[in-house]
């Protein structure tokens, strides 16, 4: 007999799903970070002095619809492909 114990299925998917949150977290930080640092020097090299340029309410809704666009197909490719299994 062996001494190594089989761990349930449950902490299997435990383990799974805190990656898939550490991965995320990961991807959105570094997203993020780019995001501000491309903003910044965008804003760095236009003619406007610090502070005083704004962004326009109508490209802040425009990037909050594109960001809850790239929410969306993240969470529909966990979701098992039912057409194609209907298929076979």
């Amino acid at each position: 007999m062996s001494n190594t114990s089989i761990q349930p299925t449950s902490q299997a998917a435990g383990d799974s799903r805190s990656q898939t949150y550490l991965l995320g977290a990961a991807a959105g930080l570094l997203f993020g970070l780019l995001s501000a640092y491309l903003y910044n020097r965008a804003a760095g090299e236009s003619q406007v002095p610090p502070g005083t340029q704004r962004v326009k309410s109508g490209e802040l809704i425009a990037l909050g619809l594109t960001v809850l666009g790239l929410v969306r197909q993240v969470s529909e490719m966990g979701r098992p492909d039912l057409k194609h299994n209907k298929r076979r």
